[in-house]
């Protein structure tokens, strides 16, 4: 994966390899259990990846539903309920943080018996430093938003069932 460098830090093929960059792809990998990731700028481009360890990744994907779930305060036994909301499961295509609205403190983007239509945005994954609108598939009502403010999120994680 790492090339020859020559003093000035430059590949053989010219191109200066961002060590900080590097460190912060590693750190990703880390992080979110992944075992390759890879950017783009133009030109350069930086692949960084590790052997798949099957076990450990799988273990903190299975325990975070039971961390973000909401506590019950006495109620009926909810937890069910998303099982058998109809609609359509919006899912994140990417790891990230979840934003509900635009900027910090803003109104956001749906609520609960929002009605949205196909394109609108329904809330925000930061990635890597962009913001990726999530946007609704089809016309229809926010029936559960499954996602706080500001949460770390999975790949393929469910936000938010319209119907």
């Amino acid at each position: 994966m790492a090339q020859a460098k020559d003093a000035s830090g430059a590949g053989k093929d010219g191109m200066r390899i961002d060590p900080a960059l590097v460190r912060e792809l590693a750190e990703l990998l880390t992080t979110n259990g992944l075992t390759e990731i890879e950017v783009q700028d133009g030109e350069r481009r930086i692949k960084v990846g590790r052997g798949a360890v099957a076990a450990p990744a799988a273990a903190p994907a299975a325990a975070a539903p039971a961390l973000s779930a909401p506590p019950m305060h006495g109620k009926e036994d909810v937890g069910h309920q998303a099982e058998v909301i109809a609609g359509t499961t919006v899912k994140s295509p990417m790891v990230g943080t979840a934003f509900m609205s635009p900027e910090p403190g803003g109104k956001p983007f749906i609520e609960v018996g929002s009605a949205v239509k196909a394109g609108d945005t329904l809330l925000i994954v930061e990635a890597m430093k962009v913001m990726n609108p999530i946007t609704a598939p089809e016309s229809g009502v926010v029936k559960k938003i499954m996602v706080a403010d500001a949460q770390p999120i999975e790949f393929d994680q469910p936000l938010v069932i319209i119907g």
